[in-house]
């Protein structure tokens, strides 16, 4: 039978594909971001997207000040604004909640206190703090779109990378991000069946494409182009599909960042079941951040995007074929020996046992049940640890 006729058999109802979400790791980055974003930071296509965050750069322009030279203005008309003179500037400057707060931390101020005063004497506290500033220059990126804002005061050594920049990576290897290359936003899975099904309209409820004043996040999958990699205990194929996820904040609020890896399905609120080879690159906005992006980010997400299967295939099949235990004590022996507790040999050993049908015996086995174990971790830190442990032992496989 080839790869094609197992697919097609695969294949279930309207284009769906018949997949197993309880093996591999649960990942929820994705679904906190779709809970929490409002409908004007949901984007429906990777353009206007693109429009959208690249508009606002042209808009803008980045200088390094004397933070001395800046002058704190109260409003007498609005008691709860302020507003900013900087140097060279003609018409004031109005900061952001974001900007604030990093002008407040730079200068060693408690932002939330001084949101609490008066705007004129939050803007006595202020001039205090930047007249007195030891580091003696900031970073101001401000946008002028018929008014003055402040969105981002940094350090001098900042290294600013655009979100639009990103994004434009991101586009040259998944065009519009909406099928008309083979990256695009992700299906859903249907919990009643079993079924992932690839081709769902993309709407405010279902797009992955983000963006807001102060950062950007994109996720895209390639699930029209299922990968069979080994078999299901009921002899079906065991189906993955090829995901990547990116960030960044061109004001400073997160790292810019890339994360891939393999997965069997997306549910209705975003969150990734059955993911296997997570890998992720990040970047701080250093001073030579946009050059780390145009030489390691932005080559690394092409390479996953064009790259073959078949190394990630054939490691899941070598940890299927290798045999590291044939009775209890082995299965016992195998775990301990790599740190695993009395409690928690027994709960990998029952869970491959409940999932599986028969007790671990290959490395495959075992890190299922090692992932399983993981996602019943409530504890973050202990959850990352498992994962960890599991993948490097698949790895080492490989």
């Amino acid at each position: 039978m080839t790869q094609a006729q197992i697919l097609d058999a695969a294949r279930e109802g309207a284009g769906g594909y018949k997949v197993d979400v309880s093996r591999g790791e649960r990942n929820g980055r994705v679904s906190s971001e779709w809970f929490s974003r409002p409908d004007d930071e949901r984007y429906l296509s990777l353009s206007e997207l693109f429009s959208s965050v690249h508009g606002r750069a042209e808009q803008s322009r980045t200088r390094t000040v004397e933070s001395a030279a800046i002058r704190v203005e109260a409003s007498r008309d609005d008691p709860e604004r302020l507003a900013l003179m900087l140097p060279g500037s003609a018409s004031p400057a109005a900061p952001t909640h974001w900007s604030f707060g990093q002008l407040a931390s730079l200068v060693g101020a408690p932002a939330a206190y001084l949101r609490q005063l008066p705007a004129p004497l939050a803007g006595i506290n202020l001039q205090y703090g930047l007249t007195s500033h030891r580091a003696e220059q900031v970073k101001a990126l401000e946008t002028d779109d018929g008014r003055v804002e402040l969105r981002a005061v940094t350090g001098p050594d900042y290294g600013r990378i655009y979100d639009h920049e990103l994004v434009s990576a991101v586009q040259r290897i998944a065009g519009n991000g909406i099928g008309d290359t083979r990256w695009k936003v992700p299906g859903v899975l249907d919990w009643s069946t079993g079924i992932y099904n690839p081709r769902v309209d993309v709407t405010r409820d279902t797009t992955t494409l983000y963006a807001s004043d102060r950062d950007v996040f994109l996720f895209l999958v390639d699930d029209l182009n299922p990968i069979e990699a080994g078999k299901l205990p009921d002899g079906s194929p065991d189906l993955y599909f090829r995901g990547f996820y990116c960030w960044n904040s061109e004001v400073g609020a997160k790292t810019l960042g890339i994360a891939s890896f393999y997965l069997r399905a997306v549910c209705q609120n975003r969150n990734l079941w059955g993911v296997e080879q997570f890998e992720e690159i990040t970047i701080r906005h250093s001073k030579y951040a946009a050059s780390r992006f145009a030489h390691e980010a932005a080559p690394a997400l092409t390479r996953f995007a064009d790259s073959s299967p078949m190394p990630f295939v054939n490691g899941i099949r070598a940890a299927r074929e290798r045999i590291v235990a044939r009775n209890d004590e082995d299965r016992s022996d195998f775990l301990r020996r790599r740190g695993f507790s009395r409690a928690d040999t027994a709960k990998i050993v029952e869970t491959v046992l409940a999932e599986e049908g028969h007790p671990p015996s290959s490395v495959f086995d075992f890190v299922q049940g090692i992932t399983a174990l993981a996602r019943d971790k409530t504890n973050q830190d202990a959850r990352l640890d498992l994962e960890t442990r599991a993948k490097k032992l698949l790895d080492r496989t490989a």
